[in-house]
This record gives C-alpha cells, structure tokens and sequence, in this order.
C-alpha cells in the first residue's frame, strides 16, 4: 500500500510541474504577443 501511494505521490508531482511548465510557457507567449501589438501601436 505504501508503494502505491509513493506512485501516486510521484505522478502528482509530475502533473503539477508539467502544469507549472506549460503556465510559464504560455505567459512567455502572452508577454511576447503584447511587444508585437505595442511595437506595432508606435
């Protein structure tokens, strides 16, 4: 029963560090879009 709850324990872990990855990524696309539009507005 241990075992499977240090799995599970794991794959959570996975899942929020790849969700933390793909939020950063996204915000990076954002921030770049807006430099476009701003660059685009002078």
């Amino acid at each position: 029963m241990k075992r499977m709850s240090r799995i599970m324990a794991m794959l959570a872990a996975a899942a929020v560090l790849a969700g933390c990855n793909t939020v950063h990524g996204m915000g990076r696309d954002i921030t770049r879009a807006g430099e476009v539009i701003s660059g685009a507005a002078k």
